[in-house]
């Protein structure tokens, strides 16, 4: 056998099918057991091609959808927010089979609402929802900063002088939180409500750590800027 024939087949570099570059997209295997005492922090992307979320008649159809979810027992959504290009949820589920029916549920709901606020059609969502347990009261505490006050992260904050004026993110559950606090002040702020403004409909948290445990590290400030959630 010449050498052009022993170099003939095995391994070769930059063969067989290439990787997935979806940065996002949760891995397909089985997702874990799921505590009811532990909420989890939900977060639902958008595809490339759909337009900003943070607009009135998105706001209209998500505000209709999250009504339909409110006091129920089995799946609760605590807290919402409106991202550029994804939606972040604190819920609530009795067990694994709650949480898995109520957030297909949810997300078909959504799409439904979205395309037709829109006028549009298709599908709306890049990949399934990303989940992340919350098993601390610290990671509570991260989670709830996280998510009411995640348009300052993406700077949504500093995006119009009507933005820069409000305390509260017009587009997160923030008005149904009672663990705000004024930065370098001790009360719990009072915050008026622009005529004509509907808040998202969230139903009160009913896990300790998000009713009382995670105050243990500390009330939330309003100019708070997350970071990582860890």
């Amino acid at each position: 056998m010449d050498q052009q024939q022993q170099r003939r087949g095995g391994a070769r570099r930059g063969a067989g099918r290439k990787k997935s570059v979806r940065q996002h997209d949760p891995p397909h295997r089985a997702r874990r057991e799921h505590a009811s005492a532990h909420p989890v922090h939900v977060v639902l992307r958008t595809q490339d091609c759909v337009p900003r979320l943070r607009e009135g008649r998105v706001y209209q159809a998500t505000h209709q959808v999250l009504g339909r979810y409110v006091g129920r027992d089995e799946f609760r959504i605590a807290h919402a927010s409106i991202q550029t290009n994804h939606f972040h949820l604190l819920v609530e589920a009795l067990d694994r089979r709650a949480l898995s029916t109520g957030m297909q549920s949810l997300t078909i709901n959504l799409a439904r609402g979205i395309n037709g606020a829109l006028g549009s059609y298709g599908k709306i969502f890049a990949h399934r929802y990303h989940e992340t347990p919350i098993t601390t009261p610290r990671q509570a505490r991260n989670a709830l900063a996280y998510v009411l006050n995640n348009w300052r992260k993406h700077r949504e904050d500093l995006s119009s002088p009507r933005a820069m004026a409000a305390k509260l993110d017009p587009y997160a559950s923030g008005l149904a939180f009672d663990g705000w606090r004024e930065h370098g002040v001790g009360d719990v702020p009072r915050f008026a409500i622009p005529p004509g403004y509907d808040p998202l409909p969230v139903s009160p948290p009913t896990t300790s750590l998000l009713c009382s445990e995670w105050r243990t590290f500390g009330a939330i400030e309003l100019f708070e800027t997350p970071g990582p959630l860890r």
